[in-house]
């Protein structure tokens, strides 16, 4: 139960953890949910692999897919939010006059049109100039055109969005969205950040956001002043922050099995990383630290299995590898599992069929 201590509230790993799940709509499916409505809740799907965002949303009632409604909020808070150094090769680089010039043409040839990668690519260049198509950016087993290292940015100032597919290939248009100025989005951001995922320290939310840790503590320290956010005790993470009166957490456990896909943003944004993935679970379920690459089975709440689908027409073959114990799984969570594997398969529109043993391909495989 949440205690107050010290001044502050004192919140346990169970008690955040159960209530992140039922944020995230994990503690069982919500009829009527919406796909907007699940994508929200969890600050956006990856969406990397489609079949794996479908999932995601499936399994709670669409690169990240977020709802059309907070495309305001979310190029405010993006376009405010500090860089890094430059990443790319001195060659490979533009001029700041450069970036603002393609960033210009990408929303102009987007305006009124639906374009795949490809096209926009031959606009961009004609717009701008040949130094845009320079092949010198590394792709996938390939160099891309220069001025694809801007594309993310074009995303960010709300002048590309994702378009409907055309066959299957994916287009983008200009959604004519304005984005929110940067101080009120990157506050709205924080809170539903620290609702969804709470409680969370600077370093949490700036991993989650790929921004800088010091830009951060920042930010939280003039919503504190704000009176936006208060800080709780969490027990694995020291000094933590919630939502301004949002100390209420759940007297008890969340019970029962969830198969999460591959980025789940639930597996993905949840910290300390370490109680999620506590034992084998570490070492197997995540890539090289990183989460999101294997699909993973939660028991209880916590990372306890990987899993893996293969297709075959509407067959879908789902092969659960339990982590902790060697033993035959209790009858009870074995109905649990292939009740959730059925699950997987009406979402999917396929039948699915339950095998437990290894998993024996690597990670995003």
């Amino acid at each position: 139960m949440t205690t107050r201590a010290r001044g502050y509230v004192t919140v346990t790993w169970s008690e955040a953890n159960a209530r992140r799940l039922a944020r995230q709509h994990l503690s069982g499916p919500v009829p009527g949910l919406s796909p907007a409505e699940a994508v929200g809740a969890m600050l956006g799907t990856h969406a990397q692999v489609l079949s794996a965002a479908e999932l995601s949303v499936g399994l709670r009632g669409t690169v990240h897919l977020l709802p059309a409604a907070d495309l305001p909020l979310w190029t405010g808070a993006l376009s405010a939010v500090p860089t890094g150094p430059n990443p790319f090769p001195k060659d490979a680089r533009m001029t700041p006059d450069q970036v603002e010039e393609v960033v210009a043409a990408i929303g102009a040839a987007l305006t009124g049109a639906e374009l795949t990668v490809d096209e926009l690519s031959e606009e961009v260049v004609a717009r701008t100039g040949p130094w845009a198509g320079d092949l010198v950016m590394p792709g996938f087993q390939e160099m891309w055109p220069r001025w694809r290292q801007v594309l993310h940015l074009a995303g960010h100032r709300g002048v590309l969005a994702y378009a409907p597919n055309r066959g299957r290939r994916a287009t983008c248009t200009n959604p004519g969205y304005t984005p929110l100025p940067g101080p009120e989005a990157q506050a709205e951001l924080v809170e539903r950040y620290l609702y969804a995922y709470g409680p969370a320290t600077p370093a949490h939310f700036a991993r989650w956001l790929a921004a800088p840790k010091r830009w951060a503590e920042g930010l939280f320290v003039s919503l504190a002043s704000a009176g936006s956010i208060e800080e709780v005790a969490f027990e694995d993470a020291g000094p933590a922050w919630v939502v301004a009166g949002d100390t209420d957490f759940p007297a008890g456990p969340v019970r029962g099995v969830r198969l999460l896909p591959y980025f789940d943003a639930f597996a993905i944004a949840s910290q300390p990383r370490e109680r999620l993935f506590p034992g084998r679970a570490f070492e197997r379920a995540l890539g090289g630290g990183q989460a999101g690459n294997y699909p993973v089975v939660l028991v209880d709440g916590t990372v306890a299995g990987v899993w893996h689908q293969r297709r075959s027409g509407k067959r879908i073959t789902v092969t659960v590898e339990p982590l902790e114990s060697s033993e035959p799984l209790p009858a009870g969570r074995l109905r649990e599992l292939e009740d959730e594997v059925e699950r997987v398969g009406a979402i999917m529109e396929g039948r699915a069929e339950l095998t437990v043993g290894a998993v024996s391909v690597g990670p995003h495989a």
